[in-house]
């Protein structure tokens, strides 16, 4: 069986139902690989693989929310974003400023700025339901996938939640 969409083509199920298609996505001055994923495609519907497209268009606008959340954390001192800016600081010490992409003297906005946007895995099965329906994974440095930012996002690309990978 497959399922046919105008931006996905033709999404084609294995022997056990599950539907899987990955692209790698311009965004800016980076490449981003973009998975969308269901274990079983009679659970996505045209509305999740819209939705999806959606996203993956908006991707600019996306990332603007998802870091303007981001610094809304700062403040926090148990947010996962505020321990994750203090493990950055320490493991990169005096060489921080060598990797990041803009230095105004706030080192928790400049991190946050000089995210990179790794990836986003799409779960089109989880459409309009309380479970996140994309992930999207900031890091660094992409080459270090210990030290990642995970997004949770709504099938409405509200952020539900932030968290570390560890």
């Amino acid at each position: 069986m497959a399922i046919e969409h105008d931006y996905f083509g033709v999404l084609s199920s294995g022997p056990d139902g599950a539907i899987f298609w990955t692209e790698r996505v311009e965004f800016g001055d980076q490449i981003v690989t973009v998975d969308l994923t269901a274990p079983d495609q009679d659970d996505v519907s045209q509305a999740a693989l819209d939705t999806a497209a959606a996203l993956i268009a908006g991707l600019e606008d996306l990332d603007a929310t998802v870091r303007g959340a981001m610094l809304t954390e700062v403040d926090d001192r148990t947010s996962e974003v505020t321990e994750y800016i203090l493990q950055q600081q320490e493991t990169y010490g005096d060489e921080l400023e060598d990797v990041l992409v803009d230095i105004s003297g706030d080192a928790a906005v400049d991190i946050i700025r000089s995210l990179r946007l790794a990836s986003m895995t799409i779960l089109a099965d989880e459409h309009g339901g309380i479970e996140p329906f994309a992930v999207l994974e900031y890091a660094l440095d992409v080459d270090n996938t210990d030290d990642v930012l995970l997004v949770n996002l709504g099938s409405d690309g509200a952020v539900l939640s932030v968290m570390s990978a560890d």
